[in-house]
């Protein structure tokens, strides 16, 4: 048996269509496109890559962007004032502060601050409680909404079905678990430290990894048939020297077991950022709908 590869690449390709849709349909009906607002601190490299993807799929599917980079040694305070400028801005619909920010700011004060119907990294601790209430209108984090975007591409139906998630971070593993739960799955989380790991791993239909450890999952570890999602990637060393990312799955040893697996790269890397875009689209569809009630209560009035 070898598993099918989801193509997170076509499955991204199709979600940045729809974006690009529902953003003529905005702009046909007299709304201003979609501006996502990017924040970067500092001259890490990788951050620099990060941002300069994000910004050009964000005028690719028909938003504006507006960028800006601030100098590593920037206070908490001064970004915590634009942060609050861009939450004023009618103009702007969405806010990304790309992290790691540098040691000497509180990454939670900044999460914090953001708008909740700004915030398209779904990081505000209100939109953390909309998803565990499971209420409407929450910004869900992009790579957790990427995650059942490419489940659903393999079932048409998950309640029922036993979900594992492995990780426990508040980025993605947490709300991953509610996400799933919603959908009536029967969900369970583990992390590194869960001692009988390979035996939960292997009663589940569809298995989650989200822990940063290259390799964590062997093909042992997982149920024949399986949905394997591998949200890990990392950077190694090759036996040629050459730098290759890699999961933390064996993907080698996985595929010969797993019904369905992503690749990394190119599983749920591209997805994030698409589901970025969608939840920028989301923000400003929210936007105009409140616009437009408060209009009508206007006029009644």
């Amino acid at each position: 048996m070898t598993a099918r590869i989801i193509d997170g690449k076509s499955l991204a390709a199709g979600v940045r269509k729809d974006v690009a849709e529902g953003v003529a349909a905005l702009v046909a009906g007299g709304v201003a496109a979609p501006e996502l607002a990017v924040v970067l601190i500092g001259d890490d490299p990788a951050s620099h890559v990060y941002v300069a993807n994000k910004v050009k799929q964000t005028e690719a599917v028909g938003m504006r962007s507006r960028r800006f980079q601030l100098d590593a040694g920037t206070t908490e305070a001064a970004l915590l004032d634009l942060i609050e400028g861009l939450n004023r801005d009618a103009a702007v619909s969405g806010i990304l502060v790309q992290f790691p920010l540098p040691p000497h700011i509180d990454t939670a004060r900044v999460v914090t601050t953001i708008h909740p119907d700004k915030d398209v990294d779904g990081f505000n601790p209100l939109n953390v409680g909309r998803i565990a209430a499971g209420m409407q209108g929450a910004l869900v984090p992009c790579t957790p909404l990427g995650v059942m975007r490419l489940i659903k591409s393999v079932h048409d139906d998950i309640a029922g079905l036993g979900a594992l998630v492995v990780g426990a971070s508040n980025v993605v593993g947490r709300p991953m678990a509610r996400l799933l739960l919603q959908e009536l799955c029967t969900v369970s989380i583990a992390h590194v430290r869960t001692t009988d790991l390979e035996r939960r791993c292997r009663e589940a239909d569809i298995l989650v990894v989200a822990t940063g450890v290259p390799g964590l999952i062997r093909g042992h570890f997982i149920k024949r048939g399986a949905t394997v999602i591998d949200v890990g990637i990392t950077r190694i060393k090759s036996g040629a020297g050459a730098d290759k990312l890699v999961g933390d799955v064996a993907f080698d040893e996985a595929i010969e077991v797993a019904g369905a697996i992503t690749p990394v790269p190119g599983g749920v890397g591209p997805m994030t950022i698409a589901c970025l875009l969608a939840n920028t689209l989301s923000a400003a569809q929210m936007e105009a709908a409140r616009s437009k009630a408060a209009e009508v209560d206007v006029t009644a009035a």
